[in-house]
Formats: structure tokens, C-alpha cells, sequence
């Protein structure tokens, strides 16, 4: 693949049903997910708002464990090309499950005919950094355990878990262990100091700064600088790593988190892809089934991922 591409997908079309979506998370997500409601009432909020939506079809679905975590498999029924994405969902590091992210890993799993394990990570407060980094870790090395080898495999997450797929990598790498073939994030969260968001003219209708001040509050251990790449792996070591694609919508308080990574994976010489889509907000791609420019994007995460891991093994 080259070695940086930064690319920019504008008119995503469907304006209608783009307004209609932002009016709704503005209202539901932005307007409820926020102090002072309490984070398990928030959770709450989250698998609701979720339960609605399109499940691929073609797509068989078990809960499990992996290295002692509850996890969801999502498995083509045909049977999967042997690859496999760890999958890290969002949800700020205090609310999430794999259960609110089964849209977006069922989609993977039928358009790359992939197996997607869904990762249950230990969630903030009760477990700061870096207990969800360490359960990551930790399935991996279980990955490895039950015969995929690190070609095969894909770390990929969205915002506090795309902040995952980058610490936990960079934590791999810092082990010795062997790394997986390619990295995938969308609208990660790189810099916990939050010393650089990005304010869009259209607003971000689904993170309140609020809502992001509270969940650092409780994921970053008390006394620790946020700068540390434990936190923030924008500050960490970048060298080395495998392919990155990220993926992010311009209008969302994080897109400069993205723009920044992409810019240090490449002075690392890290063969990274950024992508950006114009009038979409942050991680727009769980609404593949509906938006067209979700679909579209996690065509291109397929793209990636085979080509890269083709690229790998040759």
C-alpha cells in the first residue's frame, strides 16, 4: 500500500435522512449522554438507542469468553476467509458493550466475510486505565492461543476503543510480541489532554465537551499526566507500527485527534491512510444499513484489510 494517503469524501448524499439522523442524536445521544447523568443510566441510554439498529444478514452471532472477558463473535454462517478483526467498541471508556456495537461487527463480518470478536473490556470507573488496554492485551495473546497468526489478525475500534487499538499496539509492541497485521480506527481518541479539539461550524450533534471532561475524569488514574501514551498514544511510539487506516467525520469535536495521529504515523514512517468524510460526525459508520457513506466507508476498512494482510503474507 503507499505509504500516507489522506483523502476526503465529500457530498455523502442522502440529505434527508443526514439531517434527520443528526436531529435525533443531537436530541437523544448529545442531550442525555452528558453529566449529570449518572453513567449507568447513560449505558442505559446507549443500548436503547442501539437496539434498532440493521443487523447484517448471513451473520451468526454467539456470546463467549476470551482470556476470561465475555465477548461476541460475530461469524459469517458460510464460513470466514480465516481472518479475524479484536474488535474495541466506544462509549468513552465508561459505557459500551459489544451489545451496542453488534451493527457495525455484523457488517464487518458479512462484507469482508471476517470473524469479529466484540471485546467486553473493563469499563471506567470502577477500572481506570490500564485495565482495559491489559484485557485487550490479553485477548490477543489469546487470538495467537487459539491459532490465528498475527497476519491474520486486525485491531480495530472506534473512539475510546480506536484510543485502544493504538495504546494496546503500541503495548505489543513494547513486549516483544508479534504485531497484527494491520491497525483500523474511527475517530480515535489520541490526545487526552484535549488541547486541540476541533470546534465544527455545524456542530458535532453527538459529543458533548462535558460528557468527554467526565469520562477522562474516570478512565485517567489520579496523578497520572494525560499526556502519557498510555492515555494518549499520539505521545507514544508510533515507529514500527503496522498499517493504519483511520477514518473520521469533519464534523466532530475529534477530528483533529485523527489529523494529528496521521501526520505523526508519518513522520514515523508508518503506512497510514486517513480518511475524511465531509458532513458526517463521529463514528458515522455505525449506521451502516442506512447511510450510504457508512456502508461505503466499511467497504474501503474491507478493502484495507485484505490488502494489507495480502501484502503481509506475500
Amino acid at each position: 500500500m503507499s505509504r500516507y494517503v489522506d483523502e476526503l469524501y465529500r457530498n455523502p448524499g442522502q440529505p434527508g435522512l443526514r439531517a434527520l439522523l443528526r436531529g435525533m442524536l443531537k436530541l437523544l445521544f448529545r442531550g442525555l449522554i452528558r453529566p449529570p447523568v449518572p453513567f449507568a443510566v447513560q449505558a442505559l441510554v446507549l443500548r436503547l438507542l442501539t437496539l434498532g439498529m440493521p443487523l447484517a444478514k448471513g451473520v451468526s452471532r454467539s456470546a463467549e469468553q476470551i482470556a476470561g472477558r465475555p465477548c461476541m463473535w460475530h461469524r459469517p454462517a458460510a464460513g470466514g476467509n480465516g481472518r479475524v478483526l479484536l474488535y474495541l467498541h466506544g462509549g468513552a471508556f465508561v459505557i459500551g458493550s459489544p451489545q451496542t456495537h453488534r451493527g457495525i461487527c455484523s457488517a464487518l463480518a458479512s462484507r469482508g466475510q471476517f470473524d469479529v470478536c466484540a471485546l467486553d473490556y473493563r469499563l471506567a470507573p470502577a477500572h481506570p486505565a490500564p485495565a482495559a488496554c491489559d484485557d485487550a492485551v490479553a485477548a490477543y495473546q489469546a487470538l495467537l492461543q487459539r491459532g490465528y497468526a498475527p497476519a491474520q489478525i486486525t485491531l480495530i475500534g472506534d473512539s475510546a476503543g480506536g484510543n485502544l487499538v493504538l495504546v494496546t499496539a503500541q503495548k505489543l509492541a513494547a513486549l516483544k510480541l508479534p504485531l497484527p497485521a494491520t491497525l483500523v480506527c474511527f475517530s480515535p481518541v489520541t490526545d487526552m489532554t484535549a488541547e486541540q479539539l476541533h470546534a465544527p461550524a455545524a456542530g458535532d450533534p453527538l459529543l458533548h465537551p462535558s460528557w468527554l471532561d467526565s469520562a477522562r475524569d474516570a478512565y485517567c488514574p489520579a496523578g497520572l499526566d494525560r499526556a502519557d501514551p498510555m492515555l494518549s498514544p499520539l505521545f507514544g511510539q508510533l515507529k514500527g507500527l503496522p498499517p493504519l487506516l483511520l477514518q473520521v467525520g469533519e464534523d466532530e469535536v475529534l477530528l483533529n485527534d485523527s489529523l494529528r495521529l496521521a501526520e505523526a504515523a508519518r513522520a514515523a514512517d508508518v503506512a497510514v491512510r486517513l480518511e475524511r468524510y465531509e458532513d458526517l460526525w463521529h463514528v458515522f459508520q455505525a449506521h451502516a444499513g442506512l447511510l450510504h457513506s457508512a456502508d461505503a466507508a466499511l467497504q474501503r476498512v474491507v478493502d484495507f484489510v485484505n490488502s494489507a494482510q495480502t501484502d503481509s503474507v506475500s
